[in-house]
């Protein structure tokens, strides 16, 4: 580093995350900075969004004088990564930068620019970055660059929760971890190649969960890829929540829909609305494509348990769909949609496939006629059953339902859109080349233009009265109150209640808006 530097040092390693936006944490660089042992109190972690300059970013790295610099790298940061890291490289030759997450853990030689780090960690990385930082910082240097992360016992590792400061706790995303692995197969994600099943020690996470909830902690992400396997686990942590409900909780979790025992339905209608989210993974209707990418449905007990869900409980059901697996076609993919939106999930999350790397997807390229693009979030562009004209076209639909639907402040004037149509997916995807020809653009459009733009399809496209789209539109605008309407629509303005203080409670405005 260079001598007589104004700034002051303050810690050897610095630990590096880009998140997504600011309300996201860099949990996986917490887990680090809490098992470096007694590197710790040398250790310093700085947080920064994707939308930040990568020269302010080195700017604030470089002004710690560190000696060791690690970055988290995924699939949403690592252009700004890769920039970030040639301007330490360029600016501190001497630095040690040691890169490591789900990007660069896999088919590491196609990514030349891997070159500018020193070391790379592939996998779960506690133990081994805080053996190759003790090395580092006594003058050893490892001779290999690339270091296979451990798959230890959750009850070896040191807890990270300490580590969400006051800030954190208030305005950001907890993110918990009660269990790492999943015992299922599905070939486009890269939990499929973590085959050990590991579960944290329960009454360790407890005390680390209650003392955040002391402090002050609302909203709470599990990024278990499956939390409902174990149903003594997952009913004791519901319990554990039930117990300690306050205003603004939010607990969010990820469950595959096929597991859902009566004890479980249960504990999950004991909760008041608006608490639970569930990020349900459905993917696909069809039983074919879903053999052919190792996960196997069960479609009626699928069906059976998201009715359940909407029929029998409070919670906020988010469930996933995917675009462009191999061998579906749009029909198959319209008809799979219809099917899910009837079961009455207050999101359907429409996501395109990406091919991230090391995922097993990549065995079906050549047959289905598979091509990615090239540059994050290497979505696919084109198969053999979907032309690239179609994947664009879902793209921008799967961005104006989200927009329109999932957003949940036009509810009843969106399903408006479909009313009387054969099929709800067929009704949407004509709204969406109608509002894409009209504005050019799938994003940045204002609550109340978008609006103005659904009431002139309703009435130029459905043949729809004035008189009865206005009054619903305006309804639906009414529920937040404050907004001045667009001139067209204030003939309807009696229809809105005095003005209404937005809803702010952690985690919860979008989910309440879909609560009527």
């Amino acid at each position: 580093m260079h001598a007589g530097r104004w700034f002051e040092m303050s810690a050897e390693i610095v630990l590096v995350g880009l998140n997504a936006r600011y309300r996201h944490t860099a949990f996986g660089l917490r887990c680090l900075q809490a098992n470096l042992g007694d590197l710790e109190s040398r250790s310093k972690l700085l947080e920064f969004t994707i939308n930040e300059r990568a020269t302010d970013m080195a700017e604030k790295i470089l002004a710690e004088q560190p000696s060791i610099v690690g970055l988290g790298v995924y699939i949403w940061n690592l252009p700004l990564v890769q920039e970030l890291v040639s301007l330490l490289r360029n600016v501190e030759p001497d630095l040690h930068i040691v890169l490591g997450g789900p990007e660069v853990s896999h088919e590491i030689e196609t990514q030349p620019w891997l070159e500018l780090a020193d070391y790379v960690v592939c996998g779960e990385g506690e133990q081994v970055f805080a053996l190759l930082c003790k090395q580092l910082l006594s003058g050893e240097k490892p001779a290999m660059k690339i270091i296979a992360g451990t798959t230890p016992d959750m009850a070896d590792l040191a807890w990270p929760y300490r580590l969400y400061t006051k800030e954190d706790v208030a305005h950001r995303v907890v993110y918990v971890e009660a269990s790492r692995g999943c015992p299922y197969r599905c070939e486009f994600c890269l939990s499929s190649l973590d085959k050990k099943m590991r579960e944290v020690p329960l009454d360790g996470f407890f005390e680390q969960i209650d003392d955040l909830l002391e402090r002050g902690a609302l909203d709470f992400k599990f990024i278990d890829r499956t939390f409902n396997l174990s149903m003594p686990f997952a009913l004791a942590i519901l319990a554990f929540f039930k117990a300690r409900l306050r205003e603004g909780l939010s607990l969010h979790f990820e469950m595959v829909p096929e597991r859902l025992p009566e004890a479980l339905l249960a504990a999950l209608a004991d909760f008041p609305r608006g608490v639970v989210q569930l990020e349900v993974g459905v993917q696909t209707f069809n039983e074919a494509v879903a053999r052919r990418i190792s996960r196997p449905l069960k479609v009626a007990k699928i069906s059976a348990n998201l009715a359940a869900l909407h029929a029998q409980t409070p919670v906020h059901m988010h469930v996933d769909l995917i675009a462009g697996l191999p061998g579906e076609d749009v029909p198959s993919f319209a008809a799979g949609f219809d099917r899910l939106q009837a079961l009455g999930p207050h999101e359907i999350q429409l996501g395109i496939l990406k091919r991230l790397k090391g995922a097993p997807i990549t065995r079906h390229t050549k047959a289905f006629g598979m091509v990615y693009h090239q540059a994050p979030p290497f979505e696919v562009l084109q198969t053999e059953t979907m032309s690239f004209n179609e994947l664009q076209e879902l793209k921008r639909v799967a961005r104006f339902w989200d927009l329109v639907v999932n957003n949940g402040q036009l509810p009843k004037s969106s399903a408006l859109i479909w009313q009387g149509q054969d099929s709800v997916f067929a009704a949407f995807r004509e709204f969406s080349a109608w509002l894409y020809g009209v504005t050019r653009r799938c994003s940045h459009i204002k609550l109340l233009k978008l609006a103005e733009y659904l009431l002139d399809f309703l009435l130029e496209v459905r043949g729809m009265s004035e008189d009865v789209v206005g009054p619903i539109i305006v309804a639906d605008l009414s529920r937040t109150g404050g907004r001045r309407l667009p001139r067209r629509l204030q003939v309807f303005q009696h229809l809105l209640p005095p003005k209404q203080p937005l809803n702010r409670s952690i985690g919860l405005k979008r989910q309440r808006r879909h609560q009527g």
